[in-house]
């Protein structure tokens, strides 16, 4: 295929954007086989864009990027890396320069992916029904028989909608010659979609111009149909739909959290779901409510313990057997993963044929199963175009982590003897065609760079059948090699703009004007519930620890003697609570911090992201102080900004967080905990042993000092101190004002009265209020301290006991 040089597609250019455009061009270098069709002509897709990049200088482009980059990182967008030492959260990778397709073609293309989805439909019915594809010799029986996603629990159940297959991807790849081929299929649990919408917001943050002024196809139809074909899957108006995640530590986790929050759908992991008398239920604050779809986000086998993979700690036992009794719909099927074997795309040709009475539309990559003897032949005489790889392997040639092998790179001795290996070890392995992807252009080191290029293509089972996103994401490769194009291995992600030559259609997912229902929250999953009311704990425990060490560096910058009576007597009491006055910003206090992120991170689907950049930017700075203060003037100035930022954190959770169940759960963390922090501070500081300076230090822990001189004409005293910080009702930091605070919140929480009756939990909390309202300052001493405290934590272990469980 001829090409133009660089220059002549300048000069093509420079003629489509007019005479009176003004140039001042970036290197142009060889050109991305996508920006030119097979005569070597710039697509008419790529001019506009094409026009408005060339003029733009480089420092503007560079603004631009970091922009969309800005946009990522403020939205907390990440996926999790696996390497050598473990895995970490990694920042989203985007190749800000998005991939244009012609409308036209993309439609064709569409077309070959509807029917690669029915064809995946009947091909799974067929393997947990009939079987008659192994049966009639269409299929080898051991690519099923022996295939470790096969699930023969799964063997003749039918879904209760009839359909197995509701959302799939696919990979596929385009060559230089302009074709398109299906790298593999993906049925099991695509993920990708959220990441896709993320790099469409943060594309259009770069070139917000053009993106208005070209005609893109928008995203929003696509999730808005799916959304509204899983609600036609409840089986009752009482039934829910959830994301059924495997939990933070997954690699796609943020999307799962993304995907729930942006459709409004529940966030669960296995231990959230409980199987009664065959109906699946989520634990909640409420009690037990029905599930009738589940969007599972992990594989089949960890999916129900009882009945698949003995060994799964994310599963829900009894998960088969809803499915059994038809009262829950599983998307995708459980088992269909199965689809993803890469050496069944061997046999996809001859499976259409056979089960849609048609020609494949959209070819598969060239594959042959090791398993018979012409094909072992083949491509043992083939092997130098060959890449040979695991026969049941669902990932494609280029994501497999290093378990392919491409014969062109095999020493001569190994070339020799690939034949035996072959015939030992054949129905292990599949031989396919090394492939040359077509390349998009990338920006790199400032300049427009070729690099291989494979997408990701979405398909949703709608009212009106399969459904193709417009769009979806572009993996980019790093470098020349087709196998860096997966993102564990460096790759990049990039927008996919589908583009018309007409004005398209602007999609929202909100309700249109008029007459509308003001829906309430849905219910609060137990342990999203936990994790709310930890958060609050470990935040307030934080802030607790920063104002008792802010205190005690202060005086410590005075004295310059840590044995001075009062700094002795507080180490002791920090010590107590693991708090080391040796370390300026002592570990415990990171461990807490770093507690209450981890509480985050399991409701990312319940916070907001500017919460969460808040809580991180807390946590960077507090490890970095860690490292880098001493004791004194310099900790006590570290304590303040750290304070600064805790409350702002605070703050934004306080304005923005909406008033219902979580929010209750979230405050009654921070009031007990705030409770718990006063009542010992005051037991131990407040008594006649205690030394001098201890009120005046209490009622700077307590923030509290102003207000005492104001309501009271002396100075301080036992019996002042005491009415302010333990029985003031107005005041925010006192005992009373937490006790207050958690009688209002609990008797809005589900259950809190059950037949006409408190609850058990209530009645403790109101117990424990009212004793505490009748007391004077005179009544107050260690003993009700020491009695107070152990009835705080056993509020707090009613509170788990009655909604945490």
């Amino acid at each position: 295929m001829g090409k133009k040089p660089a220059l002549e597609l300048r000069d093509e250019i420079e003629e489509r954007a007019g005479a009176d455009a003004v140039f001042d061009y970036a290197p142009l270098p060889d050109i991305a086989d996508e920006m030119v069709d097979n005569n070597g002509a710039i697509r008419p897709v790529w001019q506009r864009f094409l026009a408005h990049l060339n003029i733009m200088p480089e420092k503007d482009l560079a603004e631009r990027f970091a922009r969309a980059d800005r946009y990522l990182r403020d939205a907390g967008v990440f996926y999790r890396a696996y390497g050598a030492k473990g895995s970490g959260e990694r920042a989203w990778p985007l190749s800000h320069i998005p991939v244009l397709i012609d409308e036209r073609e993309w439609q064709a293309l569409s077309a070959g992916l509807v029917q690669r989805a029915n064809l995946l439909e009947a091909m799974v019915a067929d393997i947990y029904g009939d079987n008659k594809l192994v049966e009639e010799g269409i299929v080898p029986p051991a690519l099923i028989a022996a295939n470790p996603e096969f699930q023969r629990p799964l063997v003749g159940v039918k879904p209760a909608t009839g359909h197995y297959l509701h959302f799939c991807a696919f990979e596929v790849g385009r060559g230089p010659d302009g074709n398109w081929w299906v790298l593999a299929d993906r049925t099991q649990a695509p993920s990708g979609a959220g990441f896709a919408l993320e790099n469409r917001v943060a594309t259009t943050r770069a070139f917000s111009d053009i993106y208005a002024e070209t005609p893109v196809h928008r995203l929003a139809s696509f999730f808005g149909a799916f959304r509204d074909a899983l609600q036609t899957m409840k089986h009752s108006g009482d039934d829910r739909i959830a994301v059924l995640t495997p939990g933070p530590a997954n690699e796609t986790y943020y999307e799962h959290a993304y995907i729930a929050r942006y459709l409004g759908f529940m966030l669960l992991e296995g231990e959230d779901l409980t199987v009664v008398n065959g109906r699946v239920m989520v634990r909640t604050v409420a009690g037990l409510k029905p599930i009738g779809v589940l969007w599972r986000r992990l594989d089949s086998a960890y999916a129900d313990p009882l009945e698949l993979n003995q060994n799964s700690h994310i599963g829900t036992p009894g998960l088969v057997e809803s499915l059994r009794a038809e009262t829950v719909t599983i998307v995708n099927a459980l088992g269909t993963g199965v689809l993803e074997t890469r050496a069944l795309l061997a046999f996809m040709p001859a499976v259409c044929r056979q089960l849609l009475a048609e020609d494949l539309r959209l070819p598969s990559i060239a594959t042959w199963w090791c398993g018979q003897k012409d094909e072992r032949d083949h491509v043992a005489a083939n092997i130098e175009r060959m890449v040979i790889g695991p026969a049941y392997s669902r990932a494609p040639f280029f994501d497999d982590s290093g378990e392919s092998v491409l014969g062109s790179s095999l020493r001569a001795t190994a070339k020799n003897s690939i034949a035996d290996w072959l015939t030992s070890d054949g129905a292990k392995l599949v031989g396919q065609e090394v492939v040359t992807l077509s390349t998009t252009p990338a920006w790199v080191n400032g300049k427009l760079t070729p690099r291989p290029m494979s997408l990701r293509v979405f398909a949703a089972r709608t009212a009106n059948g399969w459904q193709i996103m417009p769009g979806g994401f572009a993996r980019i490769g790093s470098g020349d090699d087709v196998a860096a194009i997966a993102m564990q291995s460096g790759g990049a992600a990039a927008d996919v703009w589908i583009v018309s030559d007409k004005p398209v259609e602007r999609h929202t997912l909100l309700p249109a004007e008029g007459s509308f229902t003001r829906n309430m929250p849905g219910s609060l999953p137990s342990r999203a519930a936990d994790n709310l009311f930890w958060l609050g704990r470990y935040i307030e425990r934080a802030e607790g620890a920063l104002r008792i060490l802010r205190a005690w560096h202060a005086r410590y910058a005075e004295a310059a003697d840590p044995n001075q009576p009062l700094l002795a007597d507080v180490t002791n009491y920090l010590a107590a609570v693991d708090i080391d006055t040796a370390e300026p910003v002592p570990e415990s206090l990171l461990r807490n911090i770093d507690s209450a992120v981890y509480s985050a991170s399991n409701i990312r689907d319940r916070f907001s992201p500017d919460g969460w950049l808040a809580l991180n930017d807390l946590a960077k700075t507090a490890r970095r102080f860690h490292s880098t203060i001493t004791s004194g003037d310099d900790a006590s100035h570290a304590m303040t900004i750290l304070l600064r930022k805790l409350a702002g954190f605070a703050g934004l959770v306080h304005e923005n967080m909406y008033r219902f169940t979580g929010w209750r759960f979230l405050s009654l963390g921070r009031y007990i905990e705030r409770g718990l922090h006063m009542t010992r501070l005051l037991g131990h500081m407040s008594g006649p042993e205690a030394p001098d300076g201890a009120l005046d230090m209490l009622l700077e822990i307590g923030d509290s000092v102003m207000t005492h001189r104001r309501r009271y004409n002396v100075n301080t005293a036992r019996l002042t101190v005491t009415d302010l910080l333990a029985l003031d009702p107005l005041n925010p930091r006192s005992i009373l004002f937490q006790m207050n605070e958690i009688h209002r919140e609990v008797e809005q929480l589900p259950n809190a009265f059950m037949n006409g009756q408190m609850s058990p939990f209530y009645r403790e909390a109101m117990r424990l209020h009212s004793g505490l309202a009748v007391m004077t300052p005179e009544a107050m001493n260690g003993d009700v301290y020491h009695r107070l405290e152990r009835e705080l934590e056993q509020l707090s272990d009613l509170l788990a006991q009655t909604y945490l469980g």
